[in-house]
């Protein structure tokens, strides 16, 4: 058990090198449950009985960076999933806005730092699926002007020109196009994020990328094998990519018996009328009656340190991150249960002889690099390559 002296030491260590956190699904938790109303639910009062975020808690937490997925689900597609996209981007203008002395839009790395130099916690974007762009090269830039700072290739469900970890093999990884929206974005200093993309798909666009990638919130296969997990053989190509692979602490990916446990827990929400990933009041009642009568596993810190000793064995300290997936799920790990739990997980590696150094690479520098880096990719293509204006059906049919 973490004692008192480590955690107090943990909170220090985040007050001076924040968590710069890779995905909050915030935004669309807000859309489900209150129709992006900031009125209804103040984000500056406690909202721990429907939501794993508030500002009070991130500010506890450690946060000092967040990125704010603007998700839509695959259900939504083509110009549906654009304007949903786009509310969602509104809607992250919309908080940064209505909370100016606690939040910083933050389009670039110098803006993270700047942001954490003025005490507020710097509010980038991520769109959550390719589907979001509708196989739309001036779509994937027009979000790019609009703030978002990587796209997530595919979400649960294949795109037309990139496989997903969890839907059949169609593409067989990335198709000529899919290489086109990859050169596209480091072209324009947008991140290629992996997570929710099968292996094959990694390693295209590990070999297409001339910038870091990012994994914005993915844990070991090794330690868990799930689909949505990174393969040891992807990991340790990242030194060499420069990129960036943010552990999540989503327990069906961490724990294996919180995988089974949530299959079975999908068939009960589908049971009363609810998708797979519902997680509002109303499903969180059908899945509380479920718990009572097939109790639920738990994954702790100490599962997601399991993960990290793991990616740092084979990628590297510089290689990782933390991208805990908050408001994005029902149920998070025991001491991981909100935004104001990563101090428990960084005294977890503090009992494990982590150093302060590495820590803080962990925690803020890798992500500032990965941005900083592609962000320096991009003025370079930028001098020599035009706006791609391929197409889907010119470039694969």
């Amino acid at each position: 058990m973490t004692s008192p002296d480590t955690l107090a030491r943990a909170r220090a260590l985040l007050g001076a090198a924040p968590v710069a956190d890779g995905h909050n699904d915030l935004p669309w938790a807000m859309r489900e449950q209150a129709g992006y109303d900031l009125a209804a639910l103040d984000l500056a009062a406690d909202q721990s009985a429907t939501l794993h975020t508030d500002l009070d808690r991130l500010t506890a937490g450690g946060v000092g960076a967040q990125f704010w997925s603007v998700y839509v689900p695959a259900r939504l597609a083509g110009d549906d999933a654009v304007s949903a996209t786009l509310e969602q981007i509104d809607f992250v203008r919309a908080l940064v806005d209505r909370y100016p002395d606690r939040l910083q839009l933050a389009l670039t790395a110098d803006q993270m730092e700047e942001a954490r130099a003025q005490g507020r916690i710097a509010s980038l974007m991520g769109a959550e699926g390719g589907h979001s762009i509708n196989s739309s090269l001036a779509t994937l830039r027009a979000l790019h002007a609009l703030g978002v700072r990587y796209l997530t290739l595919t979400h649960n469900s294949n795109v037309p020109w990139a496989d997903s970890a969890t839907d059949a093999p169609a593409a067989g990884g990335l198709t000529r196009f899919g290489e086109e929206v990859v050169r596209e974005m480091n072209r324009l200093g947008m991140l290629v994020d992996l997570s929710h993309t099968s292996a094959d798909t990694m390693r295209d666009a590990l070999r297409v990328s001339e910038a870091p990638v990012l994994f914005s919130h993915s844990s070991a296969r090794a330690v868990c094998a799930h689909p949505r997990n990174i393969p040891d053989e992807v990991l340790a190509r990242l030194p060499a990519n420069g990129g960036v692979a943010m552990a999540t602490f989503v327990p069906q990916f961490v724990l294996e018996e919180a995988r089974d446990w949530v299959q079975r827990a999908a068939e009960e929400l589908a049971a009363h009328g609810f998708e797979a990933l519902a997680h509002t009041p109303d499903a969180m009642k059908v899945l509380h009656a479920f718990e009572a009568r097939d109790p639920r596993p738990t994954a702790t810190a100490a599962t997601v340190a399991d993960h990290l000793d793991h990616m740092r064995a084979v990628a590297g300290i510089d290689h990782l991150g933390i991208g805990g997936d908050f408001d994005g799920t029902a149920f998070q790990p025991a001491g991981l249960d909100d935004v104001s739990g990563y101090p428990h997980l960084i005294a977890e590696l503090l009992d494990r002889h982590w150093s302060e150094a590495d820590l803080a690479k962990l925690t803020w520098h890798n992500a500032v690099r990965v941005l900083r880096a592609a962000e320096d990719v991009a003025r370079d293509l930028r001098g020599s390559r035009a706006p791609s204006i391929a197409t889907l059906a010119g470039l694969d049919g």
